[in-house]
């Protein structure tokens, strides 16, 4: 039975749609009940829309829904996770004092799980003043982490989306699974509005984007720098797949292993030259923004950014789901250290196969990033479901800025005439098929 593609998007609307209604139903989270009620009414308005035939007000109706009413209205009325209140605080000392990290925390909310470059999104409050609270709308809206956090992440994309596309449509350097520019996945996506260039405010709308973008923001700085350092490696620029690499690797950890594969992406493609001097430059940019605080408060950096988060300190985290990792932590003493031989069994192995068969394409290197995070947040001896959001991001973004009929290899590594008489394209094979 197959269903047509008005029936395929009313149908993910109105499953988007359940999820948020899961919201106010089981959440505990006064941020989170708001957003599932104000999503649930924009999905419910998509998926009528669609069945109208309104696709571009379908689109308006997710994105005004999901995104737009419960992020200024949490923004301007001073709701959030924790986690907004913990960046702002890390940007307030990081002027006061030089200082990121509170000495000796007793309590869960005074732990700042971030390495030093997550401070700098906290600036803005430090410098508008005020608490969020009793403030006016101006100084909420722009001393917002979340507003901050939003705008490296949009301005990530549409760099990277520059960098692959190009503005032309021709030549460049994306990335499909099937490592060909047409098709079912690297072909037109079908969205809602048009092709997969249409797919990214779709992904904006989704509740993978949507719900942290209004509750917290804190995962999306990291989702965008390492859809930027893919991007910059596809299209043979080391030194700036290196910044935005350093930039990753200074805000959590847990960007390390977008280093690899973007390192593997650039050998593979440009060379082991290109590749050495990505490496290069993430590795001193990252030394220069994560250095000052380690020599400063070397005890407190552990203590919080790399024990809190494992479950070794002496306040137990939140992040608590019942993940394989966290399950196994917690059977016995030996547990934890199961679980991160697991950890490191499932890193080597993701490594071995960027060695065996490195990526060749942008979603290759996203779909590679997406598993071997996925090992990671499952296995971890503490996570949240919510992680799992970063690895379906970069997978849906890499087919989002995919261009039909361009080899999403990168460009300029051979060129090959078509049978056909038409004028050759990079990657082209003979008779149109792209390697």
């Amino acid at each position: 039975m197959t269903f047509s593609r008005t029936a395929r998007w009313a149908t993910g609307w109105l499953l988007a749609a359940a999820w948020a209604l899961s919201f106010p139903l089981f959440s505990s989270l006064a941020p989170h009940r708001l957003w599932g009620w104000c999503a649930a009414a924009g999905y419910l308005g998509a998926a009528a829309a669609t069945a109208l035939g309104r696709r571009r007000a379908a689109l308006a109706a997710a994105l005004l829904g999901a995104v737009a009413v419960p992020l200024l209205w949490l923004v301007l009325t001073g709701q959030g996770q924790s986690e907004v209140t913990v960046i702002e605080r890390s940007g307030r000392l990081l002027l006061e004092s030089g200082r990121l990290y509170v000495d000796r925390p007793a309590h869960v909310e005074e732990y700042t799980p971030y390495l030093p470059g997550m401070a700098l999104l906290g600036i803005p409050r430090a410098l508008l003043g005020g608490d969020g609270g009793g403030d006016g709308w101006v100084v909420r809206l722009l001393g917002d982490a979340r507003i901050w956090c939003a705008a490296v992440l949009f301005g990530c994309l549409g760099a990277a989306r520059r960098l692959l596309v190009g503005g032309t449509g021709g030549g460049a350097a994306g990335g499909t699974g099937d490592e060909r520019g047409g098709g079912p996945v690297g072909g037109p996506v079908g969205g809602p509005v048009g092709g997969p260039g249409r797919l990214l405010p779709v992904l904006v709308a989704s509740p993978v984007v949507a719900l942290p973008l209004a509750v917290s923001g804190v995962d999306l700085p990291l989702a965008g720098l390492c859809c930027l350092a893919l991007a910059a490696a596809a299209a043979g620029r080391p030194v700036l797949a290196g910044a935005a690499l350093a930039g990753a690797c200074a805000l959590k950890w847990t960007a390390l292993p977008v280093v690899a594969v973007a390192v593997a992406l650039l050998a593979v493609c440009r060379g082991g030259r290109a590749a050495v001097r990505c490496a290069l430059v993430a590795a001193a940019g990252t030394a220069l923004l994560v250095l000052p605080a380690a020599l400063l408060q070397p005890a407190e950096l552990w203590r919080q950014v790399f024990a809190f988060p494992t479950g070794r300190a002496e306040v137990p985290t939140p992040a608590s789901s019942p993940l394989p990792g966290h399950l196994l932590a917690e059977l016995a003493p030996w547990g934890w250290y199961l679980t991160v031989g697991l950890l490191l069994a499932g890193g080597l192995v993701v490594a071995l196969s960027l060695l065996a068969r490195p990526p060749r394409t942008v979603a290759a290197a996203a779909d590679r990033l997406a598993l071997g995070l996925t090992l990671a947040f499952l296995l971890a001896p503490a996570g949240r479901f919510g992680y799992l959001a970063l690895p379906v991001l970069l997978s849906v973004w890499a087919r989002s800025v995919a261009v039909p009929g361009v080899s999403r290899v990168v460009a300029g590594s051979f060129w090959l005439r078509p049978s056909d008489g038409r004028p050759r394209v990079p990657n082209e094979r003979p008779g149109g098929h792209f390697v």
